[in-house]
């Protein structure tokens, strides 16, 4: 049986993860620092250990000999609001940069062979109408550049002879995702919550697809994945398809001179990104189950009594 150890497993795709790994049949560990979180892991049915992933002793304590590390941890400001503010997102920085490293460098000293890494497919540069794969250029924003070093950390993992996966997952959505509902209630009040040009892609994936992907990655080669839905649309066709689901008017797209006084991370979300996940499907039995997030808003409104329209 193998042994999957899994950081961040309490966050919204490390608790899809664990229990289909569990399901999967194979042994899961999972860390975490506080008694809620080891109770909800284990409540997942991962055997449950302590661990400050910050701090390197602690994390080859808590990792033991496993032969797949998973590190799903992030630290995501919560509220879009917050997540403009640059210092809002030192907390991500430091585990993208250290805690990062301090998996791949336990993961290898303890014999694991393969390290899979999440990470952040819109720091692709814009490219209009045209596919991105993953050899096409990235261009982070000071707010997350630090997805270059978290990637770094498992390229090095692989380096050392170690089979290191980078996923690099498009815009999230899901009933229980609080940006998802932000996005819903601000559409209901006649704002675009999306920044940039109309015709620019928007691309994006759901909760459920993504960790899908993370278990079907323990069988891929090493490398760097894009994960998202097969049909990336235009941010009018986004805004279009959830005005028309939660049965309100279109909201008006925001001036291109309010999004650039949002400075970098504006300009960032406001890049088109037609994100390919061919590479993903060639390499894998991966599939999302729902090919774009204009065709999963009714079933997103069903899930979610805070997304569903107001009767």
């Amino acid at each position: 049986m193998l042994r999957v150890f899994v950081a961040g497993g309490t966050g919204v795709i490390g608790r899809r993860v664990v229990p289909s790994l569990v399901k999967a049949g194979y042994h899961v560990t999972a860390a975490a620092r506080s008694e809620a979180g080891l109770a909800r892991l284990a409540g997942l049915g991962a055997e449950a250990v302590r661990m400050n992933l910050m701090d390197a002793a602690s994390v080859r304590r808590a990792m033991d000999k496993p032969d797949i590390v998973i590190n799903l941890a992030t630290h995501v400001p919560a509220g879009s609001t917050m997540r403009m503010f640059p210092w809002a997102w030192r907390e991500n920085d430091r585990v993208r940069r250290t805690g990062s490293a301090n998996l791949a460098t336990a993961a290898r000293l303890a014999g694991a062979d393969c390290v899979i890494q999440e990470s952040f497919a819109p720091v692709y540069q814009d490219r209009d109408d045209e596919w991105i794969d993953e050899r096409w250029q990235m261009c982070p924003a000071r707010y997350n550049k630090t997805v270059l070093d978290a990637e770094a950390s498992t390229a090095q993992f692989t380096k050392f002879g170690g089979r290191g996966i980078v996923l690099r997952f498009a815009h999230f959505y899901g009933p229980d995702s609080f940006t998802t509902r932000e996005m819903a209630q601000s559409v209901r009040r006649g704002i675009s919550p999306l920044v940039g040009p109309a015709d620019a892609y928007y691309s994006s994936v759901s909760h459920d697809d993504a960790a899908a992907a993370v278990v079907e990655a323990v069988h891929l080669p090493a490398g760097i994945y894009n994960v998202a839905d097969d049909e990336p649309i235009t941010r009018l066709a986004w805004l279009e398809s959830l005005a028309k689901a939660l049965d309100v008017k279109l909201p008006h797209m925001l001036p291109h001179w309010l999004t650039a006084l949002g400075g970098g991370t504006t300009q960032l979300l406001s890049r088109s990104q037609r994100i390919s996940n061919r590479k993903l499907r060639e390499f894998s039995q991966w599939q999302p189950a729902v090919s774009c997030v204009r065709d999963a808003w009714p079933t997103l409104l069903e899930q979610s009594p805070e997304l569903a329209p107001a009767r």
